[in-house]
């Protein structure tokens, strides 16, 4: 698989676009990798850096990997064919089963982290993370707080420097 290197804000629209309908968010720590679908984010600029920011539910076993490694790696679905993978990565814990197994997904090493990225996606970020915290119920809207957190699993939010931004050619 060959990459060519690109500029994360140059490519926002279609990050954003994509992400509205599902990416991979790729952890590994321990000897042990994951892969979960998300359909939230924040590509931003931070402290003079370009970064993302991913949001894990405390409950997820892909925060246990990011809190023992705190690099990720977002992989984008521009290309067709990753809708049943999606679907499996978002309702499957990777506790119970091998995500990447059973999606018939393939992974690639990062070039900047220990995380891999998902080959074929077309489109990859890898990140280290800079910034955490755990959303907390007083310091958020209620309105919000009643639609998506009635269980109160809150988010803990991750903001990474982007160390990686590439396309894969065909």
């Amino acid at each position: 698989m060959t990459m060519k290197k690109i500029n994360a804000f140059e490519q926002g629209e279609a990050i954003l676009k994509t992400l509205s309908k599902g990416a991979f968010l790729t952890t590994a720590a321990d000897g042990k990798q994951n892969t979960m679908t998300i359909g939230w984010g924040s590509l931003g600029f931070k402290w003079g850096l370009p970064t993302f920011t991913v949001m894990v539910r405390q409950s997820r076993y892909t925060k246990e990997l990011i809190d023992a490694n705190p690099e990720f790696t977002v992989s984008f679905p521009v290309k067709e064919g990753f809708a049943k993978a999606l679907g499996l990565c978002g309702s499957k814990s990777g506790r119970d089963l091998d995500k990447f197994a059973a999606a018939g997904l393939t992974t690639v090493a990062g070039e900047t982290v220990s995380v891999p990225v998902i080959k074929g996606c077309g489109l990859h970020l890898e990140c280290k993370i800079v910034e955490q915290y755990t959303m907390a119920e007083d310091k958020f809207d209620k309105e919000l707080c009643d639609k998506w957190y009635a269980n109160k699993d809150w988010h803990t939010c991750y903001t990474g420097v982007i160390t990686a931004a590439y396309v894969e050619e065909a």
